[in-house]
């Protein structure tokens, strides 16, 4: 792995973390995270990402907990950053979808570059109406994309990956 390149660091190094101290982030940091988020690129600038953060003394993070079994993250973390999409500045269900991953991505490795930890909730999306209706959000208007839980973190994460020529269709 490189070692010399700050950004493949990042990529090669960062992992899923589900367990937090009780350190709190500092607001420069969340900012820059959020900044991260905000300069993902999107189709034609449309820029249809949207993000709502939740404090751990939130009175939603309970609430919230239950739309999805892993309720004990929701609950461990110092904060989340529910990432959306705004469907009226959407253009193109699929790019924009991507756009909200790579949007993801973008905050993870940004908090990573920071010293602290996140793990991409997912699942969540599955029970989408009732997460909507926790943060007092319109079905209409959003469609929620992730839930990064983040904090400083208290545990090492662990990944492996296959060989690249499992990935490739064609050798190069």
């Amino acid at each position: 792995m490189s070692k010399t390149n700050p950004v493949l660091d990042a990529i090669y190094e960062r992992r899923s973390i589900r367990k937090f101290t009780d350190d709190p982030v500092s607001r420069k940091d969340l900012t820059a995270i959020l900044e991260a988020g905000r300069w993902t690129p999107s189709g034609l600038n449309n820029q249809p990402y949207r993000f709502l953060v939740i404090h751990d003394h939130d009175a939603r993070v309970e609430p919230l907990a239950e739309c999805t079994k892993y309720g004990h993250i929701v609950k461990a973390a110092k904060l989340l950053i529910c990432v959306f999409l705004d469907k009226q500045a959407m253009y193109s269900e699929m790019k924009d979808h991507q756009g909200a991953g790579a949007c993801t991505q973008n905050m993870m490795l940004a908090a990573h570059s920071l010293g602290l930890g996140t793990v991409w909730l997912g699942q969540i999306i599955n029970d989408q109406a009732a997460v909507l209706e926790v943060l007092g959000l319109s079905t209409e208007k959003y469609e929620l994309q992730a839930v990064i839980a983040l904090g400083h973190p208290d545990q090492k994460g662990s990944s492996k990956r296959n060989e690249l020529s499992e990935y490739m269709l064609e050798d190069f």
